[in-house]
């Protein structure tokens, strides 16, 4: 039991550098392309930290273990959202724009609902409907782009950070090293941490969903707390929620998309709970602007969250 522990510990270690080694060597690679920074961010840093849960979800499908496809993937959500959504406005409140109000938060809901309906529709989600999440993930990174162009003024910013980007050019094979080796890291992470998480699960005969909902989604989730949680102390309230909205985003899009396509996933409709607590908490997430002190997420707010969270977990261990 020690030597999986460890491993999965290892696993996390390898998921977390990986993608970190991916988003650098793609961002250095796109700079070449003079792609500007914000949709780097939006696109490139975000599906990075994402990462993680897709190795993850791609090992479980291939591995033959559906719950954990999908387990990873609705616990990743429901930590990101309830946990590090609602540590960061506890660590300092976060300002909601219009168009997080407006658009964003409502896209998280529609496809949340979207996917709850292409999960239930034969209790599986087959190749066909992983291209379907697919198609919809690249209609969303084309809406990013287009609001990121007509939000900002590119003009400026590659005239005022062209000498930086220069000093911090590295050679493109140092570039595609780093990608490489992320994939590397990222495929071993993926394989310690299910196959050990299964080793854990049977010894103590705890279901593969608990397994996954749980000490997957946490460890999973670490890039976008890290991310959430350092911008939340920076004040980049933008950075906090964005970061937040599109992982949950490109986790069932992206993630369950490429899964379902590599193996077509069996879904337990037990997991209908967990999705109902989800959308319960973007709607809520939804009313925190209208709601005194408006246009932000309040500390209060953020201990709301951490409750939800809590209260999610005992339901979770009480219909096991």
């Amino acid at each position: 039991m020690i030597l999986s522990v460890v491993l999965i510990l290892l696993g996390f270690a390898l998921l977390i550098k990986g993608a970190d080694f991916l988003v650098e060597g793609a961002s250095n690679v796109s700079k070449r392309f003079h792609i500007p920074e914000i949709i780097i961010g939006l696109t490139i840093v975000s599906i990075g930290t994402s990462m993680p849960e897709l190795f993850v979800s791609i090992t479980s499908a291939i591995e033959g273990y559906p719950d954990m496809a999908v387990g990873n993937v609705v616990g990743s959500n429901a930590c990101n959202l309830l946990l590090i959504l609602g540590l960061s406005s506890v660590i300092r409140p976060i300002k909601f724009k219009r168009e997080t109000r407006l658009i964003e938060i409502p896209i998280c809901l529609i496809i949340t609902i979207i996917f709850l309906c292409v999960s239930n529709l034969n209790q599986d989600i087959s190749k066909l409907e992983g291209i379907v999440l697919i198609v919809i993930f690249i209609m969303f990174i084309i809406y990013t782009i287009v609001m990121a162009k007509k939000g900002e003024k590119f003009d400026k910013e590659e005239s005022s950070s062209e000498k930086e980007d220069e000093q911090k050019e590295s050679s493109i094979l140092k570039d595609i090293i780093y990608i490489v080796l992320g994939i590397i890291a990222l495929k071993f992470g993926g394989d310690f941490t299910v196959d050990n998480s299964v080793v854990i699960a049977r010894m103590f005969n705890i279901s593969e969903k608990i397994i996954s909902v749980t000490i997957l989604a946490v460890g999973t989730s670490l890039p976008e707390l890290v991310t959430s949680v350092t911008a939340a102390i920076k004040g980049n309230s933008d950075i906090a929620i964005g970061n937040i909205l599109g992982s949950n985003i490109f986790n069932m899009l992206l993630i369950i998309g490429v899964s379902s396509i590599i193996a077509p996933i069996t879904y337990n409709i037990s997991y209908n709970v967990e999705m109902a607590v989800l959308i319960l908490a973007t709607v809520v997430l939804s009313l925190f602007p209208i709601i005194p002190p408006k246009n932000e997420m309040s500390r209060n707010n953020g201990i709301i969250y951490l409750l939800f969270y809590c209260a999610y977990l005992l339901i979770l261990f009480n219909i096991k």
